[in-house]
């Protein structure tokens, strides 16, 4: 009871933002700036976390947690805390930045180049990194932020009156100009380096969007249905043309039908339908986020076929060592990257002076990693910048610890639309309707990528082989952050925007 009462005290004069009995939350800072410092390794017990953004993080307590327990803190470029925690009595943590010793760096190595520096890394990587099938305990969230840039149309021939301009700019109108969704979830990823070798375990999962912003989309669409419904014979088929290209989309397609109430059979149907749609959701939804992951995993920068090509690629960068810094008391060197030629990334690695590991990778690119423009349609892929954090586990090797990657696309449209109503039952001709519209239109995005790894275990590729995929979860919609969600659970601490995230009009699901 005396020490249960201890441990409590002294975890309230540590914490300012939030505690409870069954986790600690705080942030860390710069000592000069009083800036908080990003994506910091915080260990309790062997376990550890990432602070944010912001410099936050949270760990989960139990009752096997003492106040004589150490909390580790680390830091590339800082002075490194490892004390209890009934010595941690300040509002927030302070860390101090490490001065650079360069004469003790350069004494205890040999004076490398940095192409040569670069080579030890790839010559140690198998000796470094843990390789083959593990069991990975991850947190990854995902933030999509939506822009609708441009809207012009103009519409050159429409013989159902209801298809006019005000219907039209009403369709436009109901659309947000900007929207932002968010989705975390947390999981058992297991797999190797081959982005086609990993199975997924949800554990739990939360999306976080305005749905009120879809009520005008769902208005239009019944508005649709009903036009439709009233010019359209069921029987019809549509011709959707631009330019030179066309489909075919037959009438009954395009709007549900409303199901006698009366109808047991029929009611029937549409919940075994319903039933199967969720069951089908659950399974896109699953195997989207294990796709997510396996790509983002098998492109780290230690795999040879990565984008990050670097390490293995030497010759075709421009590298400059910046500088030596710390982590703890391990000397790093500091290395700048610059691409030549057709290289796409530039950025800095931050190599273990003492085994010659990664321990971080900074990159954005130099140029559109796609440029796309053909009839109309265009596509550029303009933004791809992140990092990468490797820390090494109990047995001495390496392995994931953060990464993040922020992408930003631009796609435009600029060409003719015909939609054409066509019935081959009709004496005469078989075109009965037509609405051509000449559309210029221009839509971004930036999503941005976070997954934090918890826990690596080795596995053999028989255990793989035996794992069975859960494909039962689905993500629990949310109107507005709720700090109780994740709560017994281990996660990266949200930021400010999505901690005050709040719906224009509260929807339940």
């Amino acid at each position: 009871m005396k020490t249960n009462i201890f441990l409590f005290f002294t975890i309230t004069l540590f914490l300012t933002s939030q505690i409870s009995a069954q986790r600690l939350t705080s942030k860390i800072l710069d000592s000069v700036t009083q800036k908080p410092i990003p994506y910091v390794t915080v260990l309790l017990n062997k376990k550890g976390v990432i602070t944010n953004e912001e410099g936050q993080f949270t760990f989960l307590l139990d009752e096997k947690i003492k106040e004589t327990d150490s909390l580790f803190i680390s830091c590339i470029g800082y002075e490194s805390i490892g004390k209890p925690l009934n010595e941690f009595i300040e509002n927030a943590i302070f860390l101090a930045p490490k001065a650079i010793e360069l004469r003790e760096v350069i004494v205890s190595n040999k004076n490398y180049t940095p192409r040569e520096i670069i080579e030890l890394v790839q010559d140690s990587l198998k000796k470094n990194y843990r390789y083959g099938f593990t069991k990975k305990r991850l947190f990854l969230r995902e933030t999509y932020s939506n822009v609708i840039e441009k809207t012009n149309y103009r519409i050159k021939e429409s013989t159902i009156d209801a298809f006019n301009k005000p219907f039209l700019d009403s369709v436009l109108n109901s659309v947000p100009k900007r929207d932002t969704y968010y989705t975390e979830m947390l999981g058992d990823l297991y797999g190797n380096e081959d982005d086609d070798e990993q199975k997924l375990s949800l554990i739990k999962a939360s999306e976080l969007y305005d749905k009120s912003k879809r009520l005008d989309l769902d208005n239009i669409e019944e508005r649709f249905n009903e036009i439709i419904q009233k010019n359209v014979k069921s029987d019809s088929y549509f011709k959707v043309k631009s330019g030179l290209f066309g489909t075919k989309v037959d009438a009954d397609d395009l709007f549900e039908a409303d199901v006698d109430s009366t109808d047991v059979s029929a009611l029937n149907e549409q919940l075994e339908k319903k039933k199967k749609d969720k069951e089908e959701q659950r399974k896109f939804f699953a195997n989207y986020k294990r796709r997510t992951l396996g790509n983002l995993y098998s492109n780290l920068p230690i795999f040879e076929d990565t984008d990050y090509n670097v390490l293995f690629r030497p010759g075709r960068y421009t590298l400059t060592l910046e500088e030596f810094t710390y982590i703890g008391d391990k000397a790093l060197y500091v290395i700048n990257f610059e691409p030549k030629g057709s290289q796409e990334f530039r950025g800095k690695l931050y190599i273990n002076a003492e085994d010659f590991a990664l321990i971080k990778m900074e990159f954005e690119n130099v140029k559109s990693l796609r440029n796309f423009k053909l009839l109309g349609i265009s596509l550029n892929e303009y933004l791809a910048k992140g990092t990468v954090l490797f820390g090494k586990d109990d047995d001495g090797l390496y392995s994931l610890r953060y990464y993040d990657i922020t992408k930003g696309n631009r796609v435009g449209f600029k060409r003719p639309i015909k939609i054409i109503e066509k019935n081959k039952n009709v004496k005469g001709r078989r075109k009965q309707n037509e609405l051509h519209l000449k559309i210029d239109a221009a839509f971004g995005s930036r999503n941005k990528y976070e997954v934090v790894v918890f826990d690596v275990d080795p596995i053999n590729e028989p255990q793989f082989e035996a794992f069975k995929e859960n494909n039962t979860v689905l993500p629990q919609f949310m109107p507005n952050y709720d700090p109780e969600f994740w709560k017994g659970y281990t996660i990266m601490e949200p930021n400010t925007a999505i901690r005050e995230f709040k719906s224009e009009v509260q929807i339940a699901e």
